[in-house]
């Protein structure tokens, strides 16, 4: 008898942890099913994939939906909406919101609030704040969190923790690895009181935050990490100072890098404007090409486009006045496939560090891998199609981009959640299917460990 599947891929090029080649690809229950030559079976929904490549649904690790408090800017919905349609099938949102996403009853809030609205599953990170560093160990292990997130530099937000006593003690509750944002405060604050940095163009930006503000706050959290032995992650990595120290650290530190500070170059994208502003900065091209070194030599676990919008006008103001932070959800992809295009990664590199990168660091379940059992999640991509990235094809109400013209050599033409197909040829179908991701470092696990 012929089996039978709710989803049948057929034909593409599948890249699998075994090999890349040609495979079909049966999806029953929200699980893969089957990989292999699956001729004569059949499926409710079937997708002819020959000639196009087959991928693990790709993870964004890090990105701001700003909900709640400033949906004119971006929600949930439109958010994962952006992601579909750019080929993601899971998102981890950051906790900066009004209010922080720092207790149980935002977390619950959060979780339920999701469901119905969201087009691809979620991960939810944790505020780590100085009203909470005591609650830490078990907000940690509630259901759908990826992770405890620490401003140890002020950027969007009120979530600053930058004293080394305080950041010790949020390392001492828990057990799971914690995520930074890595620049000296101290540092920060003496440069912005001179005068030198009260205005001017918008390049000062990377003046202002410069190598040694990133490095100081790295090399702190390193010597913390290793006297606690909580293991850490060092997001949006800019320097190539840090990445050198970091190849050091593997036993406790991982290594995120973001799409803009492998594609954008100082000074050139401050002809952007405020569009060309972020935390950290964009730097040179001597940290564009050591970052691009520390992807080639596995020194980078996780890419992520850190995708944090802001209202156009308040990014057309003049410096230091424009907020920091890019768009970046509905792009990332694309880009990415453009750079395996251009020779600078492998299709198996890029899945490495947008499936099974973000599946390792954080132990996210059931994700990160194209394998009997795993979630249906994939992301399908034709690597010969042109398209040119516009403000206007941009899904989230902020409406712009600062890729805006861009034309990428390779897009994602279908993206689908356990099984069920929310974009094809840039269309979203259906409805909004999405649910809190699972982590392996649950109550149980805690439990286990004496934790609670």
């Amino acid at each position: 008898m012929a089996e039978r599947f709710d989803l049948l891929v057929k034909g593409g090029i599948a890249v699998t942890p075994m090999a890349t080649a040609e495979a079909d690809i049966g999806i029953r229950n929200g699980k893969v099913a089957a990989i292999g030559s699956l001729a004569g079976a059949s499926g409710q929904t079937e997708i002819d994939a020959r000639g196009l490549h087959v991928l693990p649904g790709l993870i964004d690790a890090h990105l701001h939906f700003r909900e709640p408090g400033s949906e004119h800017i971006e929600t949930i919905a439109t958010g994962t909406e952006a992601a579909a349609l750019g080929g993601l099938a899971c998102v981890f949102d950051m906790p900066n919101t009004t209010p922080l996403i720092a207790s149980t009853e935002t977390l619950d809030w959060k979780r339920t609030y999701i469901q119905g609205r969201s087009w691809v599953d979620m991960g939810l990170y944790v505020g780590g704040v100085r009203e909470n560093v005591d609650q830490l160990a078990a907000l940690e292990v509630q259901p759908n969190v990826c992770a405890i997130k620490v401003f140890a530099g002020s950027s969007t937000g009120n979530m600053l923790i930058e004293d080394d006593a305080t950041l010790e003690a949020v390392m001492r509750q828990g057990f799971r690895r914690i995520c930074y944002h890595s620049e000296d405060e101290y540092r920060l604050r003496e440069r912005m009181a001179m005068a030198e940095f009260k205005s001017g163009h918008y390049s000062k930006h990377a003046e202002l935050r410069d190598v040694e503000t990133a490095v100081r706050c790295t090399k702190r959290i390193a010597a913390l990490a290793q006297k606690t032995g909580r293991r850490a992650h060092i997001l949006h990595v800019s320097t190539a100072e840090e990445l050198d120290f970091l190849k050091d650290w593997r036993d406790l530190i991982t290594v995120e890098v973001l799409l803009n500070h492998l594609t954008q170059v100082a000074p050139e994208c401050y002809e952007l404007g405020g569009f060309g502003v972020m935390n950290p900065p964009i730097r040179d091209r001597r940290h564009y090409e050591a970052s691009w070194a520390a992807v080639r030599d596995g020194t980078v676990d996780v890419v992520g486009s850190d995708h944090a919008p802001h209202a156009k006008a308040d990014k057309l103001k003049p410096w230091p006045q424009c907020p920091a932070g890019l768009s970046g959800v509905q792009t990332i992809v694309p880009l990415m496939l453009d750079h395996v295009n251009a020779g600078r990664l492998s299709i198996e590199r890029l899945v490495d560090l947008m499936c099974a990168g973000p599946a390792r660091v954080y132990g996210l379940v059931g994700k990160g891998r194209l394998a009997a059992g795993y979630d249906g999640d994939l992301t399908i991509v034709d690597m010969k199609k042109r398209f040119t990235i516009t403000n206007s094809w941009i899904r989230s109400p902020c409406g712009w981009t600062p890729f805006d013209g861009t034309t990428v050599s390779a897009m994602p033409v279908a993206t689908v959640v356990r099984g069920q197909v929310v974009m094809r040829d840039n269309a979203i179908q259906g409805k909004p299917v999405g649910k809190p991701a699972r982590f392996a470092e649950t109550l149980r696990d805690a439990a286990a460990r004496g934790m609670l």
